[in-house]
């Protein structure tokens, strides 16, 4: 699942910004929290995160870091009755206008009988990544999910209902 939104930032500070996972608690509903030891930021920086609903600590890894471009962190594998799950957080960074697109995605790779939930979780990644979106940028400046401009249309009348007719019944 992804989504893009617009920052009102340079690409290196918004780099910057994700590069440092810590942050991630502030805004992905994916992080809980992360251990707020300073890990140097790279490839292969290795944090100790907590997943929504999960009482221990994973390993949260950059699996890949090219500078104001393109950083992704992988989660541990996490075990359930059900099987596994491999959560990736990726960014992708673009200079537009005043500011970056960033392009965020969420991929969960399943096994066992995970995989016959990945729809459910699927859905559930499209309602909250754009509401990550959301406070992503709120967290960043102003700006939002990146949508494409509808034409305008011509206003809407709304005419009152006809005397005598319930639309409740």
């Amino acid at each position: 699942m992804s989504t893009n939104v617009y920052v009102p930032r340079p690409v290196a500070e918004v780099f910057d910004f994700l590069a440092d996972a810590r942050n991630l608690a502030l805004w992905s509903s994916g992080v809980s929290s992360v251990d707020k030891a300073f890990v140097p930021p790279g490839a292969d920086a290795e944090y100790r995160y907590r997943y929504p609903g999960r009482r221990r600590p994973h390993r949260l890894v950059c699996a890949d870091f090219e500078p104001c471009r393109r950083i992704a962190f992988r989660g541990q594998r996490m075990w359930s009755p059900l099987g596994t799950q491999v959560p990736l957080y990726a960014f992708d960074l673009l200079p537009h206008a005043e500011g970056t697109l960033v392009r965020l995605s969420v991929t969960s790779s399943l096994s066992a009988g995970l995989v016959l939930l990945a729809p459910l979780i699927a859905m559930a990644w499209r309602r909250d990544l754009p509401a990550d979106g959301r406070k992503f940028c709120d967290l960043l400046g102003s700006g939002g999910p990146v949508r494409p401009e509808l034409p305008a249309g011509p206003p809407v009348r709304i005419s009152p209902a006809p005397h005598g007719f319930d639309y409740a019944h």
